[in-house]
């Protein structure tokens, strides 16, 4: 199919001023679609080469029109105060949501374009009128997305997968014992009650953005970092916290942070309260209170560098496979195939 891909984000390592997540596995999920015969056209601005001055040469389309394709796949935008709802060429605007409306209203609405929304951040209300509009399709990156929504997790290369050494990354000397790169929307909560006592006692570092802080002026918080260092703080890390925002804690929604710390040999542990934890790491990684965190992190630093460390590590692989970037293709093309032929797939899950 020619799917017209609408993300506001980049393909490469991008600048250090954005919130991006997607850079972590975008792109392998746009290689895996091209590599499987489709074609790929991206639709909004792109800013790899516009504000990271990064060419990617030929390999990717990118279109400020409205060409012809056989289906919109959305990464979806939401109304962001101050950026995407100000005015086209106001100081601070982005105009990823008006591009977005562009899109949906001369494909979806005009076209009758078969359409896939990817609610990747858990933005698009249960009422909207896209879950239930013909031919289009809802994906959520939740072990329990909402009812009539597909399960599209974010995605991992399963190079990296089968490339990833338990013991070579046991052995590497690691200066922190707790590490985390991300941005503090609405982490608050897992932030008091598991990262912020035990950086009392422990060496460790957050990266990302993070505002208000004043309650722990003793974590070390050192700003935005560049993408390329995501992997290097979790390479000096023993272990990361897996701290998300209650809606996706509530879905069992994990963010790209799990393989992001897991390939670099970084151990997470997971607040008891993600629904279906156990499936995302083994149960001595589970942590119910901060003294849980204080006890996997000094119990982590005594088996540093044995087999005990590496068969942990082993054991947080095997459950990326939830995530292998081969499931998730298929998962996207059978939502793909439910927008394109709608008839065909009711007939199917009868």
């Amino acid at each position: 199919m020619r799917i017209g891909y609408s993300f506001w984000g980049f393909l490469g390592n991008g600048i250090t001023d954005t919130p991006d997540g997607g850079r972590s596995h975008r792109r392998p999920l746009v290689d895996a679609l091209l590599g499987g015969g489709h074609e790929v056209i991206f639709l909004q601005a792109n800013r790899d080469l516009i504000e990271a001055g990064d060419d990617l040469g030929n390999a990717y389309t990118f279109h400020g029109g409205t060409p012809d394709i056989d289906v919109l796949f959305l990464e979806w935008r939401w109304a962001i105060d101050g950026r995407n709802t100000t005015p086209c060429g106001t100081e601070g605007h982005t105009c990823d949501l008006h591009r977005q409306a562009e899109l949906i209203t001369r494909y979806t609405v005009r076209r009758r374009t078969p359409t896939v929304v990817w609610d990747k951040d858990r933005q698009l209300r249960p009422d909207s009128m896209w879950r239930g509009a013909h031919r289009t399709a809802v994906c959520e990156a939740a072990l329990e997305p909402t009812p009539g929504a597909h399960r599209l997790l974010f995605p991992v290369d399963d190079r990296l997968l089968a490339e990833a050494d338990p013991l070579a990354l046991a052995k590497k000397p690691r200066d922190l014992a707790l590490g985390y790169v991300g941005n503090q929307y609405d982490r608050d909560d897992h932030f008091d009650r598991f990262f912020a006592p035990a950086a009392a006692r422990f060496d460790h570092l957050v990266g990302g953005k993070w505002t208000k802080t004043s309650r722990w002026p003793h974590v070390r918080f050192p700003g935005r970092l560049p993408f390329p260092a995501v992997h290097a703080v979790y390479g000096r890390s023993l272990a990361t916290i897996l701290m998300l925002p209650e809606r996706y804690a509530a879905v069992g929604q994990m963010a790209q942070r799990i393989f992001e710390a897991v390939l670099a040999g970084c151990l997470p542990l997971a607040p008891a309260d993600i629904r279906h934890v156990d499936q995302f790491v083994p149960a001595e990684l589970i942590v119910r209170s901060g003294q849980d965190v204080f006890e996997r992190l000094s119990y982590l630093q005594r088996i540093a560098g044995t087999q005990q460390h590496a068969d942990l590590i082993a054991a947080c692989l095997d459950r990326l496979d939830l995530f292998r970037l081969s499931r998730q293709v298929v998962a996207l093309e059978a939502a793909l195939d439910t927008a394109v032929n709608p008839v065909a797939a009711e007939r199917g899950a009868a």
